[in-house]
């Protein structure tokens, strides 16, 4: 008699708790000022239903791909196989720049997390708050030149310590809501000129404020779907996608609206950052500042290794396709890609400094750093699309619909929130262009076919049109 094997691969548990845990980051712990400064309950609780289904279309999208295409590694190459090798460079120069751009977001709260214990790094924009920043982002590039990697222990302890205190704020906001401060405004802001009713042109108003902060939250969704192809089951993904992505709104969701029925709007959207370190350190005393502050140091430390790796093999992995030239792609006896590596930690520190200059160091870090995701994922939808519509199999009508959801949704999200932001992404893209350039010269391909010189020439005015409108002052940093 034949013994039954068990079939290898992740079972549907651990892929929903993939989906929770790969999503939630640095973003969530400031979250509430982050909602409040622009929203109401009502309204923000539209936000999170109009993002929620337009996040699920682009990851089960993903999903779809990820299946269906396995031999594609590298998100941007989804951009590269349906369009074009520029279309890939486009799409992989967007994750690039968001991946380190999130790192500049990263110092900034880690910095001001580490300021309730240290008063000296104040709200994480002063001298003393770069230098620590950039000491500790040139000790992480030093050992992933080395070749540490981020071991699976410690992706574990980093899940615990930032879990731990989200739930725990979580009960502790239940326990102590009061639902007469959260109905007092529950459609009107603190700012708004109108009575507390719903008037739908300030209701949507206050939608497209919170649009950007919502989005920094998923940031980082795409990784949950590519473990989709070690699955156990084919059938596990989908159903993993849809309540992995509930659990994950539920706790953001929970996160953002319950502090509207412990502390007015105006007094949420005023809190220092991270602000659920110190929302909890008013509602139940200096321990829960303490805690949610711990917790916050150890995942931002913890997840700076990852998104330090990150940057540097996107930029590899463009390097290998043909898409930025070949030194870029090196790597050392340790497989690190030293040159690529470093290069980016030059841009970083460059960048860093704005957190001297900028009045809101953290909101226009992470709003540049989600518009360049959502560049990415922009072409994501489009080849899920035009995928879809040349798969021949039964559903390929259910994947098409989720591939509009998606590329609509995303474009929105650009179009109402993100222009200034995108017009200082087109900036970077033009030393990029100039890196694409001469890789395609690398291969004896010269030039670019009539549409990319056309769409080429678009964003190297539009860099400039931004550099001249930052120069003026009507783009404010």
């Amino acid at each position: 008699m034949k013994k039954r094997t068990k079939k290898s691969g992740i079972g549907l548990i651990s892929l929903i708790a993939i989906v929770i845990n790969s999503s939630i980051g640095a973003g969530i712990f400031g979250l509430i000022s982050g909602i409040a400064s622009s929203a109401s309950p009502g309204a923000a609780l539209i936000a999170w239903m109009i993002c929620g289904i337009g996040i699920l279309g682009l990851v089960l999208s993903i999903n779809n791909l990820v299946l269906k295409k396995p031999k594609l590694n590298g998100i941007f190459v989804y951009a590269q196989e349906g369009f074009g090798p520029f279309a890939g460079f486009i799409s992989g120069w967007g994750y690039w720049l968001s991946s380190w751009l999130s790192n500049i977001a990263f110092a900034t709260m880690l910095m001001s997390a580490t300021g309730f214990f240290f008063p000296v790094f104040g709200n994480g924009q002063n001298l003393p708050s770069v230098v620590a920043a950039s000491i500790l982002s040139w000790v992480l590039t030093v050992l992933v030149n080395r070749g540490i990697e981020s071991a699976s222990f410690i992706n574990t302890f980093i899940a615990i310590c930032k879990l731990i205190p989200i739930f725990i704020f979580i009960t502790f906001a239940f326990i102590l809501f009061k639902f007469n401060v959260f109905d007092s405004d529950f459609w009107s802001t603190f700012n708004s000129n109108i009575s507390s009713g719903f008037h739908f042109g300030d209701v949507a108003n206050q939608i497209r404020g919170c649009l950007m902060v919502i989005m920094w939250v998923f940031v980082g969704i795409e990784g949950a779907s590519v473990m989709a192809k070690h699955a156990k089951s084919k059938r596990d993904v989908g159903l993993a996608t849809v309540l992995g992505l509930s659990c994950l709104l539920a706790i953001y969701v929970l996160v953002s609206i319950l502090p509207y029925g412990i502390l007015s709007q105006a007094k949420l959207s005023q809190l220092r950052s991270p602000s659920m370190q110190y929302l909890f350190q008013r509602m139940v005393g200096k321990w829960g500042g303490t805690l949610i502050g711990l917790g916050v140091v150890i995942s931002i430390t913890g997840s700076w290794l990852s998104w330090t790796m990150i940057p540097a093999q996107t930029m590899s992995d463009m390097a290998n396709e043909g898409l930025l030239p070949k030194i870029f792609g090196r790597t050392n006896k340790r497989n690190a890609s030293t040159f690529a590596l470093f290069s980016t930690e030059c841009l970083f520190q460059l960048f860093l400094l704005t957190l001297l200059v900028t009045d809101k160091a953290y909101i226009f870090a992470y709003s540049l750093c989600t518009v360049a995701t959502i560049v990415t994922y922009v072409f994501v939808a489009a080849y899920q699309i035009k995928f879809s519509l040349l798969d021949k199999e039964l559903n390929n009508k259910r994947q098409f619909f989720y591939g509009i959801i998606a590329f609509v949704f995303q474009v929105s999200v650009i179009i109402l929130a993100g222009i200034q932001y995108l017009l200082l992404c087109l900036i970077a893209y033009i030393p990029g262009i100039y890196c694409y350039v001469r890789a395609r010269k690398e291969q004896g391909k010269y030039g670019f076919s009539n549409n990319e010189k056309k769409i080429a020439t678009l964003i190297v005015f539009f860099g400039f049109v931004a550099i001249g409108l930052l120069a003026l002052g009507f783009i404010k940093t």
